[in-house]
């Protein structure tokens, strides 16, 4: 039987989420994996401050030199959150060659290549299952069950938080101050949601599954990002008359030897299996050349998820005869700033002659042609008509191009919401 001892960096409720799993479920890990772990060290902020769970006052620590130069840990657990000090403990965890469990994703997407070459360097291991979509195993499908694949394309539901907020107001057709409010009250939303709602968990998230998708390093800082905070019950209701359930989408494709990565706001047919996914949950859609199409569905967040997949890497470390890191080689080369997609459009329009002549016109003049369109009567507060229209596959400059030059005084642009999986 193999003894480990770890260390935690941090100690709220995630890792007393994994100190309470190790407590009820290592003795059968030991007796199934042939290995036990011991939490020797917890570097926490506030030694005064009541945890979760029963951890032990004496293993707690507010020195990061207690968990990180103790030559008796060999594994380093680090659920800190936030870029820094988080990223700089990593590299040194690793630096002195330890393995390191995290489910940082914004340490791992905003310092990726200086964690892995930190990993490389030293030979120590690097686990991040649970950075992206807590219990839902898409990192370890796209480390290693899926290596076989050339992957196409990836389209996530990454962020609970907003999958909430778009779920009620598609269902009970409520505003998004409202339903951001229940959510806050309920803890699915920060008191600051900025993060969530600007789409910035998200872009996380996608750089590290983009990254593994297609082996380059995508950074985070190209990732083109909307968040939903502009959403109105309108657009949402709209998208449904037209058969389409809206969602904060994180997408990512390969086309052309160009690789495309955006998190926006973006309906999806109503068949979709997306479009199924509500309240809190997370689902990947993932394109294989060889696997096809599949979902990974799940509890994407949570103390109890997240351990989960923290505890699985835990094991899975424990057990390794020798460390693999990520199939990432080099830098992406190419990162699109256009792509072809659907487009919903909502716009105000004066009710004059002529008018839905130019829209359409303005549109055709750079390739854009509109598949379907609706009227929804008129605005209450300036009186022009309210026009929605369903665009075929268009260029993303094209159409932004054609809406910039058409007549402010006769339309105004309202809304502009991408549309995948629809022809």
């Amino acid at each position: 039987m193999e003894k480990i001892a770890i260390g935690f960096l941090g100690c709220g409720n995630i890792g007393s989420g994994v100190y309470r799993l190790l407590g009820e479920r290592g003795g059968e890990i030991a007796r199934n994996e042939g290995v036990s772990f011991t939490v020797k060290r917890a570097l926490v902020r506030s030694l005064a401050k009541k945890r979760a769970c029963d951890v032990p006052q004496e293993i707690l620590t507010d020195r990061p030199e207690d968990v990180l130069d103790d030559p008796q840990i060999g594994i380093v657990m680090e659920f800190m959150g936030g870029a820094e000090p988080a990223a700089s403990y990593i590299i040194r965890a690793l630096s002195a060659g330890k393995t390191v469990v995290t489910a940082n994703k914004m340490a791992l997407a905003t310092r990726w290549n200086d964690i892995i070459s930190a990993a490389e360097r030293y030979g120590a291991g690097l686990y991040f299952e649970a950075s992206v979509c807590g219990a839902i195993p898409i990192i370890r499908a796209m480390s290693d069950s899926l290596q076989a694949n050339r992957i196409e394309s990836v389209m996530g539901i990454i962020n609970g938080t907003t999958n909430y907020i778009l779920s009620r107001m598609s269902s009970e057709g409520a505003a998004y101050a409202d339903v951001l409010a229940d959510a806050q009250r309920l803890g699915l939303a920060e008191p600051d949601p900025t993060a969530d709602v600007e789409g910035f968990d998200a872009a996380y998230k996608l750089s590290i599954l983009a990254s593994l998708a297609f082996h380059r390093h995508v950074p985070v800082e190209s990732v083109y990002r909307e968040g939903i905070t502009a959403v109105t019950p309108l657009d949402v209701q709209c998208g449904r008359e037209f058969g389409l359930t809206l969602k904060l989408l994180a997408i990512a494709k390969q086309e052309n030897g160009r690789i495309q990565v955006r998190v926006h706001p973006t309906f999806v047919p109503d068949a979709h299996p997306l479009a199924s996914v509500s309240d809190a949950f997370n689902a990947v859609y993932v394109d294989g050349s060889a696997c096809g199409e599949m979902m990974f569905y799940g509890r994407g967040a949570g103390d109890m998820p997240t351990a989960s997949a923290l505890v699985s890497d835990l094991i899975k470390a424990g057990r390794a005869k020798r460390h693999a890191l990520p199939a990432v080689f080099g830098e992406a080369e190419e990162i699109a700033d256009d792509w072809n997609s659907v487009y919903f459009i909502r716009m105000l329009a004066a009710d004059e002659l002529g008018v839905l002549s130019m829209v359409s016109g303005k549109l055709a003049e750079h390739g854009v042609s509109i598949a379907s369109m609706m009227q929804k009567g008129r605005d209450p507060h300036s009186g022009y008509a309210q026009l929605v229209f369903l665009t075929h596959r268009a260029g993303e400059r094209a159409v932004r191009t054609a809406l910039s030059e058409m007549d402010g005084k006769t339309v105004s642009q309202v809304s502009v919401i991408r549309v995948e999986g629809q022809s």
